[in-house]
């Protein structure tokens, strides 16, 4: 009966654990229920944020610009400014990422206006409007869904090490294996991320409401797809290199070609 002990520890680990993840499950439904959802089209900053979060923005602004002969973007992976004037607040982001000099390396200029006030207020926009996730509520659910897939390994191998201790091969009078016993709070976790798999939002930025939203978005042109699909979807392929190169001398960077986020 010594496995008895392993058996209660593996029983709290899978209860605490999909416990939370349900918490969190439910915390961001009542999120998402709140308030009417006016029918509305997304604009492309909206539609880039809601599909690949504020990197996504900063591309489709840097696209935008050099398709408009603002901005040369060279597939060094150099950004030279052509027209310092921006159309808006993420343009004028960009502009004040790469600076007076009027010429600066692609990465951190993306990551300069990926944390602009601009693209900040895009998202804060985008949350109240029911569109996006709040950090708050994915950080809850991919926190919780670790936890769950942590206790299914602590689970699985205090079976183990239970099954493996000197005559614990058989539960009480032979009858029912000790595997048997901790396969149902096994079960229990395993069931649980397939449920969340299929009922929680998958995706870090879009809602529900959201991603209903980006469904319905047509396919106009590059940019579009580049908003919904990242700069892997443009047909320039001079643009697809200065978006994709990665310096692996810069900030930590280690490859030469990323794929898009």
């Amino acid at each position: 009966m010594f496995w008895v002990p392993l058996l209660l520890l593996a029983c709290a680990v899978a209860a605490l654990s999909c416990g939370r993840l349900c918490l969190a499950a439910v915390h961001a439904a009542a999120a998402e229920a709140k308030g009417p959802r006016p029918a509305r089209r997304l604009t492309l900053y909206e539609a880039a944020f809601l599909s690949g979060g504020p990197t996504r923005v900063a591309d489709v602004a840097l696209v935008s610009m050099a398709r408009r002969r603002r901005l040369l973007l060279a597939h060094t992976g150099w950004a030279t400014v052509v027209d310092p004037v921006g159309g808006d607040e993420v343009e004028r982001s960009v502009l004040g990422a790469i600076g007076p000099g009027g010429q600066s390396r692609i990465p951190p200029v993306r990551r300069a206006t990926a944390t602009a006030d601009a693209v900040r207020a895009l998202a804060d926009r985008l949350v109240a409007a029911g569109l996006a996730v709040p950090d708050g509520s994915w950080s809850g659910i991919a926190g919780a869904a670790r936890q769950v897939r942590a206790a299914a390994v602590a689970v699985a191998a205090l079976g183990v090490v239970a099954t493996l201790l000197p005559g614990q091969g058989q539960g009480q009078d032979g009858d029912v294996p000790v595997a048997v016993w901790f396969a149902l709070p096994l079960f229990l976790t395993l069931s649980c991320l397939a449920i969340a798999r299929f009922e929680v939002p998958v995706s870090r930025w879009a809602s529900p409401a959201g991603q209903r939203l980006l469904g319905a978005l047509p396919s106009r042109d590059d940019l579009t797809a580049v908003a919904v699909r990242g700069v892997r979807a443009l047909s320039d392929p001079a643009l697809r290199a200065a978006l994709s190169h990665r310096d692996p001398n810069l900030d930590g960077y280690r490859t030469a070609h990323d794929r898009d986020r």
